[in-house]
């Protein structure tokens, strides 16, 4: 499709939707993975794409980025507009209509949507692992990836067999130690969880992970505002009885560095996965945006905080009485997902399925456009007897009013 028809198609369905832009499902599958099955995605189509594929365990939210899969088929990762005059990526829409989408400052610094989120939904615990920084990640052509999590109890019906995740290493943790275990690779278990420490993971709360820091994801299904990029690195030999390949360890390194133990341990951020009061400086609870109990509606921050200094990105969880209506003003654009009840957003009727199938459309995504945020958007509940409950996230430096981690203590 061409520039000019893509531009064409996105003002049009700009103009039709009032700012606002229907997503389609955008289902990501990890060889690595075993499916959690709470996507709410039918029972028959978690390998839609083929066995040797990997489960489809991931769903992105308005997402410009590609997923970094090999084998991957085109525009894997990427959200699709789905309008009636035509389909097309979120990505080429951004492209061709930037600063009304995104807004000018963000097409200035950036020229794309920066960010993305998605639900990750594993049967089991990840490998212990890290996303590189910058500085990292360019050395093969990549962005870093700092994220978040938030784990909705809308979609954690269960705890599944490990609800824990690790994070960091234990203070006094050498890196002759992590030499020892990168060396034990494909001798089973490598130890790299002995230096590390598991907390247990709880429904309507989060954590804030920079990059460099070692995390093995437990198995709730989780909420996870991130950045841009797909890079990472699996720091642990064998997760549940299964081995992980040395490939997904150097993955995000310079092929003549693959076997530089040295180099790959020095990805690490010593001090930060050290760190003796680390749930302090990560653990997040939700907190109101204001009161506004008395008018039927309550919107809190659940993602918040700063990666170097920078917010890269944020999220609210916006719940919505039955029968209340609003009109919600934001400082940017967004992504937005339903988790539960059914409504109106803008010209928009959402609501949250109780089952997928692949390649079925939803009315459960949207993309709000940085115009119609800051004019504001109407809401409703149309439900007489249940919530309506809204995910949304934003990109850089569009709420610099969050919170701190550790504000939920004040």
């Amino acid at each position: 499709m061409s520039a000019n028809s893509v531009s064409q198609l996105t003002r049009n369905a700009l103009e039709a939707g009032e700012g606002i832009l229907p997503l389609a499902p955008n289902w990501v599958p990890r060889v690595f993975c075993k499916p959690g099955r709470r996507l709410r995605l039918a029972p028959s189509d978690y390998y839609a794409l083929g066995t040797h594929r990997g489960g489809i365990d991931e769903r992105w939210f308005a997402s410009t980025t590609e997923a970094m899969n090999e084998n991957r088929t085109p525009d894997e990762g990427l959200s699709f507009v789905v309008t009636a005059e035509g389909k097309f990526t979120l990505k080429d829409a951004v492209a061709a209509e930037g600063p009304r989408l995104v807004g000018q400052k963000m097409w200035d610094e950036f020229h794309r949507w920066p960010v993305y989120s998605k639900f990750f939904d594993n049967l089991e615990p990840l490998p212990h692992h890290l996303h590189q920084n910058d500085a990292q990640a360019k050395l093969v052509g990549q962005q870093g990836k700092p994220e978040a999590y938030y784990f909705p109890p809308q979609y954690n019906p269960y705890d599944s067999v490990f609800p824990h995740t690790y994070f960091g290493l234990e203070p006094g943790t050498t890196r002759e130690q992590l030499h020892r275990c990168l060396e034990r690779w494909n001798e089973g278990d490598n130890g790299i969880l002995n230096h590390s420490k598991a907390y247990r993971l709880q429904p309507g709360t989060g954590w804030h992970v920079p990059t460099c820091i070692l995390h093995a994801p437990g198995s709730l299904c989780t909420y996870e505002p991130q950045w841009g990029s797909d890079v990472l690195g699996m720091f642990q030999s064998l997760v549940y009885g299964y081995p992980v390949p040395w490939s997904l360890l150097v993955k995000d390194v310079p092929p003549e560095k693959h076997h530089d133990i040295e180099f790959i341990v020095n990805q690490i951020d010593w001090d930060g996965n050290t760190d003796v009061h680390f749930k302090e400086h990560h653990y997040l609870e939700p907190i109101p945006v204001a009161d506004t109990a008395s008018e039927g509606y309550i919107d809190k921050w659940v993602v918040y905080g700063k990666f170097s200094g920078r917010q890269k990105f944020s999220a609210k969880e916006l719940t919505v009485n039955p029968g209340v209506k609003l009109v919600l003003k934001d400082k940017g654009a967004f992504g937005l997902i339903i988790t539960q009840g059914a409504g109106r957003i803008g010209k928009f009727s959402v609501h949250s399925p109780s089952m997928i199938h692949f390649g079925e459309m939803t009315e459960d995504e949207l993309f709000v456009s940085h115009e119609a945020a800051v004019q504001g958007v109407a809401i409703e509940n149309t439900s007489k007897h249940e919530p309506l409950v809204v995910l949304r996230y934003f990109g850089p430096d569009t709420n610099p009013d969050a919170p701190e981690v550790g504000d939920y203590r004040k």
